[in-house]
């Protein structure tokens, strides 16, 4: 039986555990393109596609909504597990 891929996320990264994952099938010429654009603008493929994406909803009006920080007490309390708390 086949395990599930890794999505790669790091502990401690928290700004990549709030990221929606997702697969995306490109066309290979697309797929090209994106990583030639994506190095002329000093950015990751992935970062390049959510940059256009962002821009083809800003050309159309749409802003897409921020998340309050962490830092917010009434979201942590809901949570069992508090950052830095420790359990022995």
């Amino acid at each position: 039986m086949r395990s599930a891929p890794s999505v790669g996320i790091r502990v401690g990264t928290l700004a990549m555990a709030e990221k929606k994952a997702f697969l995306l099938r490109l066309d290979p010429f697309v797929w090209d393109e994106m990583e030639r654009l994506a190095q002329t603008e000093l950015r990751s493929v992935n970062g390049q596609i959510e940059f256009l994406l962002r821009d083809a909803l800003a050309q159309r009006g749409i802003k897409p909504k921020a998340k309050p920080p962490h830092a917010s007490s009434s979201s942590s309390s809901s949570s069992p597990f508090k950052r830095g708390s420790r359990v022995d």
